[in-house]
Parts: C-alpha cells; sequence; structure tokens
C-alpha cells in the first residue's frame, strides 16, 4: 500500500521510539501506517482491523495515529507534498479554498449578558 517513494518522504518526520519501551517488541511504523491507511479507506472501526494483515492490532495503529499526530507529523508531510507538488506544477491555486473552520467568528463581539430565567422554579423543600 505504501510505496517506497511515499515512505522515504514518510520515515524522517516519524518521531524516534524510545530506546526503553515497556512491552514487547513494537510493529514496525511502516506496517502501522498501513494499517492506519486501511482502516481509513475501508471506513471501519479501529477493532475490525485484521490481524492476519500483519499490520498489528487497531488499537495498535491507533496508538501510532495519535502519537504521530501529536508530533506534528502529517502537517509536516502535507506541506512536503504540496510543495513537492507545486514545484512539479501539478497544483492549480486559482482554484484554492480557504478553510476558515478554525477561526473565531466572535472576535471583538461582546458575549450576551446572561439573564435570570422567568420560568417556573422547583418549590423549596420544608422537610
Amino acid at each position: 500500500m505504501v510505496d517506497d517513494d511515499l515512505w522515504m518522504l514518510i520515515e524522517p518526520l516519524l518521531p524516534p521510539w524510545p530506546e526503553r519501551s515497556p512491552g514487547p517488541r513494537p510493529v514496525a511504523d511502516r506496517l502501522c501506517l498501513q494499517g492506519i491507511l486501511y482502516v481509513l479507506h475501508n471506513d471501519i472501526a479501529w477493532q475490525l482491523l485484521p490481524l492476519e494483515l500483519g499490520f498489528g492490532s487497531g488499537q495498535t495503529c491507533w496508538r501510532r495515529l495519535e502519537r504521530w499526530q501529536q508530533a506534528g507529523v502529517f502537517d509536516h508531510l502535507h506541506r512536503i507534498l504540496l510543495a513537492e507538488l507545486n514545484a512539479a506544477g501539478e497544483l492549480d491555486w486559482s482554484r484554492a479554498c480557504v478553510d476558515g473552520s478554525h477561526i473565531r467568528a466572535k472576535k471583538g463581539v461582546p458575549t450576551p449578558v446572561r439573564r435570570r430565567s422567568t420560568g417556573a422554579r422547583l418549590a423549596a423543600s420544608t422537610t
């Protein structure tokens, strides 16, 4: 699934595995990446990743994905791939779209004032 050229781009971005990590020897990073891609491509739950494929368990792949995400691997890979595609003239920037979903829309607008409720309240306990 992950060809050698793509792996050569990804492998240097991955954080090193701790020398003295507890537990059994970890599944190879390339196999975990293939397991991650398998789960995402087939839109299945992590628990349903077949062990027969040799990618490790779904839990292992999920933990590796989380570790790589926190290390910024995919953001860095995205920038590298965009730069390579741009250098090859394969990107049409006239069709680019800026995603504003991460920008707060209420900047500078005061928050609404909390008002007292006029609804019915439970009676106070007399016991």
